[in-house]
Parts: structure tokens; sequence; C-alpha cells
């Protein structure tokens, strides 16, 4: 019997601007009285926050994760010609930041179980023009962060955390964006915890790194006007740290639901031919995204959108083989784990607004398609 017809999109921001309006319109209010739009006491109140939430001593508001990324590898001193060690199956930003720094991207495949950077294979790349380790933690569950810092220890290398999925996610009890030597969060809207544009956060335990990225954010002006190093535009918005301020108190209820989201979709798709997500025991995931592996994956997700079910693919294309990133040499099979991910997953929705009706739709549309496509449904 085929599934009912009912639309779910991918995330509904506007079922969760219901519940938060009153307190949302209050924090812009707040802003437009105080008339200071660019940092100013709402970016230090939020740079309070997430400081509480990650233990760190330093929390920067940036103007996107990107940026993030960016300024925390120019504060610690990525020159072009440097080796930056990176997964290939990620968000752009991850190497585009090191491009555009003129460093060179090393890749590393990616553990095909949780999809984030296998520690064996940042042991063997790592050489003497190795400057940084990026550690992306991928949707919502954090890499194997204790043998990647062991082993830039040994060789005094920076790790950096791309935790811009990955914002009140734990690895064996510590949290994201302190388990490095330095965070990055990302605020873009479709995030666990999303501005109504875009913004992001560096988090450390280094106060001097801290200090160098505070600096660069403002063109690396101290005093004003007085430049001692060349830095960028990087600064986060007020309107967009009120907005953030507004919804940080619900945080926790929202990866809590999205948890549970994802334990219900664990056991509509149990003994199905649908690989769920695997989250290591010492981890608790937000689940910035659901991602399954289906076989047939193009067709499967064709045959949801026709169904009224919306999905993404993250990410359809890995890294290495982006056409701009050619001249490094990579080629088709040099990471086959990042290639398979990228041909088989398929993000479903989500979001902790999402009922169990919706989910049990979505669930009878995947097995569905699964079985017209492959011929397969599971026992």
């Amino acid at each position: 019997m085929k599934a009912t017809a009912m639309k779910v999109p991918l995330l509904d921001l506007a079922a969760q601007f219901v519940t938060i309006e009153d307190d949302v319109r209050a924090a812009i209010d707040r802003v437009l009285t105080d008339q200071r739009f660019i940092l100013g006491p709402e970016v230090e109140r939020l740079e309070r926050q997430i400081a509480g939430l990650t233990g760190a001593s330093q929390a920067i508001g940036v103007s996107s994760g990107t940026d993030a990324l960016l300024c925390t590898l120019m504060a610690v001193g990525v020159q072009p010609g440097d080796e930056v060690i990176l997964p290939p199956f990620s968000f752009f930003a991850t190497v585009g930041v090191v491009e555009r720094l003129g460093a060179v991207p090393i890749f590393v495949d990616i553990d095909p179980a949780t999809y984030n950077i296998d520690p064996r294979g940042v042991a063997s790349a790592v050489g003497r023009r190795t400057a940084a380790i990026i550690a992306v933690h991928l949707f919502g569950q954090c890499a194997d962060m204790d043998p990647i810092n062991a082993l830039a220890r040994r060789h005094g290398r920076t790790v950096v955390e791309d935790a811009a999925q990955a914002i009140g996610a734990w690895y064996k009890g510590r949290p994201a964006g302190t388990l490095g030597d330095v965070g990055c969060f990302s605020f873009f809207p479709s995030k666990n915890l999303g501005a109504y544009g875009d913004g992001g956060m560096i988090v450390t335990r280094d106060d001097a790194l801290g200090e160098r990225c505070r600096l660069l954010r403002q063109h690396g002006a101290s005093p004003k006007y007085h430049h001692p190093v060349l830095g960028g535009n990087f600064r986060l918005d007020a309107i967009q740290a009120a907005i953030l301020n507004a919804k940080f108190p619900h945080l926790d209820t929202w990866s809590e639901a999205r948890r549970r989201n994802a334990a219900r979709y664990d056991r509509l798709l149990a003994g199905s031919p649908v690989q769920t997500p695997v989250i290591v025991s010492h981890n608790e995931s937000v689940f910035n995204q659901y991602v399954v592996r289906v076989p047939d994956r193009d067709r499967v997700q064709q045959a949801l959108k026709d169904r009224g079910v919306a999905t993404e693919v993250y990410y359809p294309e890995p890294l290495h083989m982006q056409p701009c990133l050619k001249r490094h040499g990579y080629r088709e099979g040099d990471f086959p784990h990042a290639e398979a991910a990228s041909r088989e997953v398929l993000a479903l929705p989500i979001y902790p607004e999402l009922t169990e009706s919706m989910q049990a739709h979505v669930a009878d549309c995947l097995l569905e398609a699964v079985d017209a496509c492959c011929g397969v449904r599971g026992g």
C-alpha cells in the first residue's frame, strides 16, 4: 500500500519561529533602541554564552562559519605553501579557506561509518610542511579527536575543529569546539543554532590565540586606525547576535528533539536496506543532519520528491574532485570512502518540530522508494 500524500520539508524554520517570535522581536528591538549594530553588548553576551557552553576562555563572534575558519588559520600563522590536512567529504568552506591563504590542502579519506576524518590517514599525511589539521565534525557527530590531538602534539601542529554542524555535541564527555586547539562554529540559518543571516564563532582555551583572532576580525586594528597586522572584516552583526541570544536557551531542547527524531527513524528503518547513521558510543550527536545511505540514491531521492518528501545530498561531489582544485592532481579513486559517500548519502528531515506522523510518512516513502528502485525492502 502506497504512503498517503503529505508534504514534509527538509527544514521548517517558520514552525520554529512561531514558538520564539516574541523573544526574537524583543531582541531585535533591543538593538534598534541601542543603535549599536556592529559588535557591542549583544555580541559580547553571545560570546559569554558560547564560552560557557564549550568551556572556552575565549569566544570571538565573527561574520560567518567560513570567516571563523579563515580568521583561525590566519591567527595560527598558515602561510602560502604550508600544508593543511583535512577530509575530502565536507562543505566547500573547509578547503576554500585553505586555498584563499595560498596553502595546500592535503586530503585524508574518511571513516566510512561516521563520515569523519580517519585518524590513521592523518598519521600518514603529516609532514614537515604541515601547519594545521582540520577535523570536521560532520552531521553533528565529533571526529575521533584523541588520536588526532596526540599526533598533533608529537609533531607540534595545530588542530582546528570545523564544528559548524556540531554545536552542543560531545566527545567522551567533552564539548565540541574545545577538543582541539581552536574550534569554529557556524550560525547559518539551517544550523541547530541558526541566525537570520550569516554568523560564526571562534572558541579556544588559548588566550593568546583568542586575542589574535579578536584583533584580526577588525582589520588587525589596535588601537583604532593603527594596524600592526593585516586582518579582515570578520565582525558579527549585533542583530544576528541578538537573535542567537533569543534562541540560545532553546538549544538543548532542540538538540534533544533531534536525538528523539533520530531514534524514531532508527526504529522505523530497522531491518531494511537503508543504512542509518552510526553514532560512536562515546559520542553524543546533535544531528544537524540525519544522513542515511541507500542504493541507487538519485532515483530514491527523486521518488521521495515525487511523494512530497524533501531531502538533500550532503555532498554530491567530494572536495578533491572539485573543478577549481584540479591543479593539486587528485583523481577519482584517491579517496574511495569519500567518493562512495558522495554517491550514496541522503539527508532526511530531522528538525525538532517534525511530528511522528511526518516521520512515519518519510520512512514509509523511503522504504517504498528503495523497494521500487532497487527491488529490495529487507526483513
